[in-house]
C-alpha cells in the first residue's frame, strides 16, 4: 500500500521546503555532535519503534548495520532493559529517549531520575544534542505515521 501523501511531492512545495529544513537539523546533529555515532543510532531506532513508525525503523535498523553495528544490538534494541550489550552510557540515553517520546504516558514527563542518570555520561553539548535529536525523530516519525509510510525496501546510502 503506497502511501497516503508524498510530503516532499506537493504541489506548492511548502512541505517539501519544511521537510528540508528538518533534514538539515537531523544531519547537523548527526554530522556535528560529538554524541557517539552509536548512541545517535541506538536512539533513533528505539524511538522510531516507540512510534511504531515502519518506514524509520527500517531506515534506523539498516542504516546501524550498514555502520557496522553488531546485528545482535541492533536487533536488541526493542529489549534494550533486558539485554546486556549495552553500555551505561547507551542504556542511559536509551532512558531518556523512551521518557521523552513517551511524554503523554508519564505524569511528569522526564523524570530528574533520568535526567541525572544521562548527565552523569554526557556533557552539557551532548544532553542538548540528544534532547534536540529526539524531538526531531519524534516529529519526523509522526509525519510518517500520518502519512503511514511503509517500512521494507530502503537501501542505506541511499536518501529516502
Amino acid at each position: 500500500m503506497p502511501a497516503r501523501a508524498n510530503l516532499f511531492d506537493t504541489p506548492s512545495g511548502t512541505a517539501a521546503r519544511a521537510a528540508g529544513h528538518f533534514g538539515a537539523a537531523s544531519r547537523t546533529i548527526l554530522d556535528d555532535s560529538t554524541l557517539p555515532a552509536a548512541v545517535q543510532r541506538l536512539v533513533l531506532l528505539r524511538v522510531s519503534q516507540v512510534n511504531g513508525d515502519g518506514y524509520a525503523t527500517d531506515v534506523w535498523s539498516k542504516n546501524a548495520a550498514h555502520a557496522g553495528e553488531d546485528a545482535t544490538r541492533v536487533n536488541l534494541v526493542a529489549a534494550w532493559r533486558e539485554s546486556t550489550v549495552f553500555t551505561d552510557a547507551e542504556r542511559a540515553a536509551l532512558e531518556l529517549a523512551e521518557e521523552g517520546t513517551r511524554i503523554a504516558d508519564a505524569s511528569g514527563g522526564v523524570t530528574d531520575a533520568v535526567w541525572n542518570t544521562a548527565a552523569r555520561h554526557f556533557d552539557e553539548d551532548q544532553l542538548a544534542d540528544l534532547v534536540m535529536l529526539i524531538a526531531l525523530i519524534n516529529a519526523t516519525n509522526r509525519m510518517g505515521v500520518i502519512v503511514a509510510e511503509r517500512g521494507g525496501d530502503y537501501q542505506p546510502g541511499h536518501s529516502g
